[in-house]
């Protein structure tokens, strides 16, 4: 039984324990124990194998906790309105690059929180803000994170590469659901900026609950802002000047 197996069963066993859903806050997380989920509730055989194991720690692994994503905690169980009924300020006026990231969209067959070929859910969060959520060609190619345990810089051209689509096309900043993508694309911008020799890459790169934090009126270092390395001071700036307005 593959470790991968154990691991997640035992997550899963443990909000069982407690009678709770699990909350998965990394794509590459929820798809992970996602395609566990999926494995385990199709073969009975495969959870007598994890039982045995995890009965040491007086745990059982029973199928009755969902796995559930960002994605689907606030379009689902929150709900766009109580989302506009939280909020203080808007940002009307603005135009945001959505990322899902892959792992958000497959493999399909384990169940994702979105569309693979035309997610909408990120989307339709990001304009509740009051904002646009615009297309670009680019809105469902990878960051290269997982590219980057063997290839530094091709992972680093791959995401270069969409910053690069962004940079032009009028957006205020780019949302983002997942920590190994935000990762690529704000911590490590000053390095692709190096690499593909560019120095006009300035977007900045926000959580969605970052933006939907100063959408209710939540101090920006309390949201750790401050810590995004992308130029987030951009955007915030503009919006405060709005809101001032």
């Amino acid at each position: 039984m593959p470790t991968m197996f154990y691991l997640s069963a035992r997550n899963l066993a443990l909000a069982e324990k407690e009678g709770l859903d699990l909350f998965a806050l990394c794509n590459g997380c929820h798809a992970s124990i996602s395609e566990v989920k999926h494995a385990l509730d199709r073969d009975p055989q495969l959870v007598k194998q994890v039982n045995e194991n995890l009965s040491s720690e007086g745990l059982e692994y029973r199928g009755n906790s969902r796995v559930l994503h960002l994605l689907e905690i606030l379009n689902g169980e929150v709900g766009v309105e109580k989302i506009r009924a939280s909020l203080t300020h808007d940002l009307e006026g603005f135009r945001f690059a959505p990322h899902y990231g892959c792992h958000a969209l497959r493999p399909s067959v384990v169940g994702r929180p979105e569309d693979p070929e035309d997610p909408k859910i990120l989307d339709g969060l990001i304009r509740t803000l009051g904002a646009e959520a615009a297309y670009y060609p680019e809105r469902l190619d990878c960051c290269g994170s997982s590219l980057g345990l063997h290839d530094i810089e091709a992972a680093l051209k791959i995401a270069g590469g969409k910053l690069n689509s962004i940079k032009g096309r009028g957006f205020d900043g780019m949302v983002v659901v997942c920590p190994f993508c935000y990762k690529m694309y704000d911590a490590r911008q000053d390095i692709i900026k190096r690499v593909l020799e560019d120095e006009e890459i300035r977007i900045p790169v926000f959580y969605y609950t970052q933006l939907l934090g100063l959408a209710m009126g939540l101090d920006a270092k309390k949201l750790g802002l401050h810590l995004n390395q992308s130029p987030v001071e951009l955007a915030i700036q503009k919006m405060e000047a709005k809101w001032r307005g």
